[in-house]
């Protein structure tokens, strides 16, 4: 059996690979960090028996079944593109969840409270991407795609990872995007840019909703992007029940991503519980 060593010039080939294949640039990223740590953590010849110790120290670790399967995704990518089958490992098992911890979700009062908040500090832009990515679902990454030519049409195709879809504005959304881009003056492109004229990044958005926390009286630990597309999904949901549509709108290629979306608090579960009156 031929041995196998993993090195720079495999991994740099494996970046191409990715790039080739349209992945995003934070999928990218995230890989190649994954796939880099292993490099560095597992010198030396490479087997099976190599990524199951390797995957074995991430649990002891204390990573989280969802942390540790996301890393072997990568490595087992990686192994895919190389033609070292005999190195891929199964993923652990993960129950399904039923419903999520109220920490972590943010709630659309909570919401309201931090829009109210860079209202108040006269951020009209992060108040604005704040009710856009919560108003359409969209991911952080895609607001390059809120154009002003978008705006004045009331919807922005949005093209990522081979797929294009329509994400429509509401009129009330859309009459305060107009508003702002007259006041900024922006003729064409990106509504939400630096004063570089940069586009927005996740970071810059994740550090400026931090700083809404405290005064909006919101644990930071649930405010980050992600969890406004994760609002949009379980409001949509609770108005239509239509799981299917709900992936089409924000883009997912399978259900059972858009699942873990509309998983609701165990307080909300448990209410659910009590108004079935099964108790004698």
């Amino acid at each position: 059996m031929e041995k196998h060593f993993l090195t720079n010039e495999e991994i740099r080939k494996f970046r191409e690979y990715l790039r080739e294949g349209e992945k995003s640039e934070n999928t990218l990223k995230k890989y190649i960090r994954d796939v880099t740590a292993f490099s560095k953590a597992c010198e030396g010849e490479i087997t099976k028996d190599t990524v199951i110790a390797y995957k074995q120290n991430l649990i002891e670790n204390g990573y989280a079944v969802r942390s540790v399967n996301s890393v072997l995704a990568s490595l087992n990518s990686l192994f895919s593109f190389l033609g070292w089958y005999d190195c891929r490992v199964k993923a652990l098992k993960v129950q399904k969840q039923i419903f999520c911890p109220e920490e972590k979700e943010l709630t659309k009062a909570e919401y309201e409270r931090l829009c109210r908040v860079a209202q108040d500090k006269h951020n009209e832009r992060l108040n604005l991407i704040l009710q856009t990515i919560c108003g359409t679902g969209i991911r952080v990454s895609e607001l390059s795609f809120i154009t002003v030519e978008a705006v004045k049409n009331g919807r922005a195709v949005v093209s990522l990872k081979g797929k294009t879809r329509t994400v429509f504005l509401v009129k009330s959304l859309q009459k305060k995007l107009l508003r702002y881009i007259k006041e900024q003056k922006i003729q064409s492109g990106a509504v939400f840019v630096t004063r570089t004229g940069k586009p927005m990044n996740r970071t810059n958005i994740w550090r400026e909703m931090k700083n809404l926390c405290r005064e909006a009286v919101v644990n930071p630990q649930k405010v980050f992007p992600h969890n406004l597309r994760h609002l949009f999904a379980r409001v949509f949901y609770g108005i239509e029940k239509d799981i299917a549509k709900l992936a089409d709108i924000l883009g997912h290629s399978s259900i059972n991503t858009t699942r873990i979306y509309i998983v609701s608090t165990g307080t909300e579960h448990l209410r659910r519980m009590e108004s079935m009156h099964l108790i004698l």
